[in-house]
């Protein structure tokens, strides 16, 4: 794999763990990233006070030095600042775990209110790859109500496209952030690129980071 960055796919992880340094040298970084054993639930964790390799799908700083990371391969890597800059978190979003509230509980980490806060929606499978069934839809129509309906396209019989993106935003826009930003890249369409899991199970998976510099 092409500079794979996760432990649990099955590449080498003497590979991986090099990988990982050869990053951290290369953005300068001013400590390990803090890596995360994601499971699509709802827990975030704070930096300096829970451990790297906590069961976690998002990580909370407002102290200078961390580097807060999530892996992705088509779920949503969202990243959350304060304007001012004091306050961090990378948290990774896949349908359950919007709908289980990882954002709201990243959110709610935050000292800073809404009007304060900046959200960055990072690479991910967009809607035209994204097929999913009723069980997806359901879910969404249990958590979001009846505007779930415009992040999904009907395709074949019980069967829609989703939207990632647009289901992150009625996250974000129910706590209250109106200051949304998004790559704009879909990790299944970018081959030259990203890691796809629906393009191929195999593959690895990129890191997505944020971090307060130490001075």
């Amino acid at each position: 794999m092409d500079f794979n960055l996760a432990m649990h796919t099955g590449d080498n992880p003497g590979r991986v763990s090099a990988n990982r340094s050869y990053l951290q040298n290369m953005l300068n970084l001013p400590a390990a990233p803090i890596w995360l054993r994601q499971v699509h639930g709802s827990r975030i964790i704070t930096a300096g006070k829970d451990a790297t390799g906590d069961e976690a799908d998002g990580c909370y700083s407002d102290q200078r030095g961390h580097v807060c990371a999530v892996l992705t391969a088509d779920c949503i890597p969202l990243m959350l600042c304060n304007r001012e800059g004091s306050e961090i978190a990378a948290v990774h979003a896949g349908w359950r775990g919007l709908c289980n509230g990882v954002i709201e509980n990243a959110l709610g980490c935050f000292r800073s209110t809404p009007t304060e806060i900046l959200a960055w929606v990072g690479p991910h499978i967009c809607s035209r790859h994204y097929e999913v069934g009723s069980e997806v839809l359901n879910r969404c129509k249990e958590v979001y109500g009846a505007k779930a309906h415009t992040a999904f396209i009907a395709t074949r019989p019980d069967h829609w496209q989703a939207d990632l993106g647009k289901l992150a935003e009625m996250a974000l826009s129910g706590c209250g952030i109106t200051a949304m930003y998004s790559s704009g890249h879909c990790t299944f369409a970018r081959t030259d690129l990203l890691y796809s899991y629906r393009r191929n199970r195999e593959g690895g998976r990129f890191a997505s980071l944020i971090w307060i510099t130490p001075d």
